[in-house]
């Protein structure tokens, strides 16, 4: 099938999905049926990712700049601080994915026809409105923890003749009464697997969301297949991606002053050989980074920008006030190290390193993950080879 007859700029689209292998071609057929553009707002705001910032795009002031980000592979964001901002505000809190993510995580569901589907996380309704264009309305049931954004995205469905059933409530509780269902997609970022997804999802089924820790904003695909007892579920990573997280599961990070109040005085200090590249790698999606957090439990970094040729890089403990920070200045072969607090967090962060490096620094698709009701376990190559996290 080509896509001859689509609009230019779809087609641009359809073609870079596929020679990315993002999108496969069983998907080609609801790819031109079913167009983003149909299930966004009038005024939103794509990532130009040139400039790394949003814009805002008014269709009604130019529609033209308007088709181009529909039909651009780029995150747009569609609400802010839970729609309490009008305009850019703090967080953005609602989206349309990157269609390149979309197929991704489409690809790694892998429905039959007939499947059962359960979506949390509604959005603007075009994910859901992609599903029931393969399977059937009647096979999917999409949750939205907020009410305004679900209204929004039922109408679009209903008008787009796909009257998926939209659930105005909070996805980590699940669908019970629509249970069991035969493939569960996740599109918020979680930090844990909520025990009813499991439960909901029928023994052999899948379960595919954004996965991290709170070490980082960044999440990893994974795709879990549900054991026959249905008592656990287990998959791998498949690669990296970022997404707003579920409002269950966010940050509890109370500020930095919270931490330090004082500055550094009276913190233990010493000094590091690890190098600010073998730290943070080549930026965001590092595979370090994503180790970094699988070892290092109740624990979140933040990496200041670089100044006056130094960069200090910031961690604290979640479970207690422990901190550390390592300042790194640029021509010298060790860092400053500060720490305090019952957690050694730096020492705890060198070790992870030192193990990643020693396994020969892994990407992030070896690494797996392991869930039940309560407990989560990540693992290397082999779910023999498993740790708490």
């Amino acid at each position: 099938m080509t896509f001859t007859g689509l609009q230019e700029g779809r087609s641009d689209l359809g073609r870079h999905l596929l020679e990315r292998k993002a999108m496969t071609s069983d998907w080609i057929p609801v790819f031109a049926a079913v167009p983003r553009a149909e299930f966004l707002p009038d005024v939103m705001w794509p990532y130009d990712m040139d400039t790394g910032t949003h814009v805002t795009v008014d269709r009604r002031r130019d529609p033209d700049l308007w088709a181009k980000y529909a039909d651009a592979d780029v995150p747009i964001v569609t609400q802010w601080d839970d729609g309490k901002s009008d305009g850019p505000g703090e967080v953005p809190t609602s989206s349309a994915s990157m269609p390149s993510v979309v197929f991704r995580m489409l690809r790694d569901l892998d429905v039959q026809s007939g499947d059962r589907v359960l979506e949390v996380g509604t959005g603007t309704g075009w994910n859901a409105a992609l599903l029931a264009e393969r399977l059937g309305h009647g096979n999917v049931t999409s949750m939205e923890i907020d009410p305004v954004v679900a209204a929004a995205a039922r109408e679009r469905l209903m008008r787009s003749g796909r009257p998926v059933l939209v659930l105005a409530r909070d996805g980590a509780e699940g669908d019970a009464s629509g249970a069991p269902y035969d493939r569960l997609i996740v599109t918020a970022g979680i930090r844990s697997v909520p025990p009813a997804w499991l439960a909901q999802t029928r023994p052999g089924g899948r379960i595919v969301a954004p996965w991290g820790t709170h070490y980082g904003n960044e999440d990893a695909i994974v795709r879990l297949d549900v054991d026959e007892d249905g008592a656990s579920a287990s998959g791998r990573f498949t690669g990296p991606v970022e997404f707003m997280k579920l409002r269950s599961q966010r940050l509890p990070f109370v500020g930095h002053t919270v931490y330090v109040p004082d500055g550094v005085s009276g913190a233990d200090r010493s000094t590091t050989g690890v190098t600010e590249e073998q730290l943070l790698g080549d930026g965001r999606f590092a595979a370090a980074s994503f180790a970094v957090g699988l070892r290092v439990r109740d624990c979140h970094h933040q990496a200041a920008a670089a100044r006056d040729g130094a960069r200090p890089v910031w961690f604290y403990g979640l479970a207690d006030k422990s901190w550390a920070c390592v300042m790194f200045r640029d021509g010298q072969d060790e860092a400053s190290v500060w720490q305090s607090g019952p957690r050694r967090l730096w020492d705890e962060v060198a070790a992870a390193l030192a193990w990643w490096r020693a396994a020969g620094e892994p990407g992030i698709e070896r690494f797996g993950l392991t869930v039940t009701a309560d407990s989560q376990h990540a693992w290397l190559d082999r779910p023999s080879e498993a740790w708490q996290v």
